[in-house]
């Protein structure tokens, strides 16, 4: 077979044609896949900051049931790492495309259901047991997909492209965050009555459509090449988490200090939210402010990774997470004053600039630190490390300001901790832009 993702052998025209079909549907089905994931995946970080502490538990004090509400935001996150250990070892033997079909239905069912679900006042504590039950189906799905997504792109990218259309799945996340900020904007503007009675459930409903367009695109992949020769083969391992711990236990561990870095956008699409509402901004205001910056997101997230193709992952990566750190401060500062257009200007700066940055480099970068035996396994699992902790911020940061809306320091804090972390990680982790995609990773046997 020639060598065609490895680039070390030369292609005909006929060849290199076909390589990059294969690379631009693979783009198109991550994109379309990180859309619907977190589309449904922030619809609920929205309903959790605006709806569910009104609906979903008893009656008393609002910043009380704000925090179990996040709480529930957060329990995906606990999900999420099982979500990896389960599909990273299915993607690792059966292949991408089956167990990415498999995370996106799970996905969407789930999503579908919590329209669904009868309120406190209907079914008592059943309502936030179900919830709960729903919401950690979401994170097992969530779990896997950008890895899934992530490994499959870039393996079917053109050598010297990888980030470029690996990032495509970042692209699609901001497609999908987009989608969720308009998907409310009509939930908004209605009566409260209407608002909590039935207009929260409209945008779950409404998923439905983005999951059907998602599957039949990702129904029609084929595996990357790389991985299909070790299945011909018979060299697929038999245990690929017990193996990448083995054979990549240091780029475990990169992965997982570096993906520190999703702390930031976790803590504005919903902890930012919620306090700015608290402080008078209106919820409407800020949903426009997610939609301005992740459409930008959705040009420039392509744009970085191109850079990091040419100059290296490591330094667009690292200016990308201290940027947003510093940045972090700018942020809470302006919303703590209500000043609107500098709200949307330090928002749109972080989404679409410096978050961009770091966001649209870690697909490529991550999968690259994996030997394709075990890079399914290796970078969903390292990469929940992070978010996983990222889950639980909203929920920290809402207990330390409390009800002070002054007091934004301490989130903001969180934040640059988490980035400080990132770095960490990035100055340890190998460069990779440049390595064929056959010689990536660590050997296995």
């Amino acid at each position: 077979m020639t060598n065609i993702a490895a680039g070390t052998e030369a292609q005909t025209p006929a060849e290199a044609e076909r390589q990059l079909k294969r690379a631009r549907k693979a783009a198109l089905a991550a994109f379309l896949g990180g859309a619907l994931e977190y589309y449904d995946f922030f619809i609920y970080a929205t309903a959790a900051s605006l709806i569910f502490s009104k609906i979903f538990f008893p009656t008393g004090d609002p910043t009380v049931a704000l925090i179990a509400s996040f709480a529930t935001f957060g329990v995906a996150y606990v999900a999420r790492p099982f979500g990896a250990v389960v599909f990273g070892h299915l993607g690792d033997k059966i292949g991408r495309k089956n167990t990415l079909v498999l995370t996106l239905v799970l996905m969407g069912a789930a999503t579908f259901l919590i329209g669904i679900l009868p309120d406190f006042n209907s079914a008592g504590y059943w309502a936030p047991a179900l919830l709960v039950l729903l919401r950690l189906m979401q994170g097992l799905s969530a779990g896997a997909e950008t890895a899934g997504a992530s490994a499959l792109s870039t393996e079917e990218a053109p050598e010297g492209r990888r980030g470029f259309f690996a990032s495509f799945a970042m692209s699609g996340i901001s497609a999908g965050i987009v989608l969720a900020s308009l998907a409310f904007l009509p939930v908004a503007a209605m009566s409260e009555a209407d608002r909590l009675a039935w207009g929260w459930r409209i945008p779950f409903w409404g998923s439905i459509i983005v999951l059907i367009v998602a599957y039949l695109v990702r129904r029609s992949l084929e595996e990357p090449e790389v991985f299909e020769e070790k299945h011909d083969h018979g060299e697929l391992v038999k245990l690929p988490l017990a193996k990448m711990f083995k054979t990549h236990p240091a780029q475990f561990f990169q992965v997982a200090l570096m993906s520190f870095e999703t702390v930031t956008n976790t803590f504005m699409q919903s902890f930012g939210l919620a306090y700015a509402v608290t402080v008078g901004v209106p919820a409407s205001t800020m949903l426009w402010v997610s939609i301005l910056g992740n459409v930008l997101a959705i040009g420039t997230q392509p744009l970085m990774a191109h850079f990091s193709d040419r100059f290296g992952r490591r330094p667009v990566f690292i200016a990308g997470v201290l940027g947003s750190g510093a940045m972090i401060f700018v942020y809470f500062s302006v919303i703590s004053t209500g000043n609107i257009p500098m709200i949307f200007l330090t928002s749109t700066l972080i989404t679409a600039g410096t978050y961009a940055m770091s966001n649209a480099i870690y697909p490529a970068w991550f999968s690259e630190l994996f030997n394709v035996k075990v890079r399914y396994s290796g970078m969903a699992i390292g990469l929940q490390i992070g978010i996983l902790c990222a889950g639980f911020t909203p929920l920290l940061g809402t207990a330390l300001v409390g009800a002070d809306k002054a007091n934004w320091g301490p989130a903001a804090w969180i934040v640059a901790g988490s980035s400080v972390l990132a770095v960490a990680g990035a100055l340890w982790a190998r460069e990779t832009s440049k390595t064929p995609l056959r010689q990536l990773g660590n050997h296995v046997r």
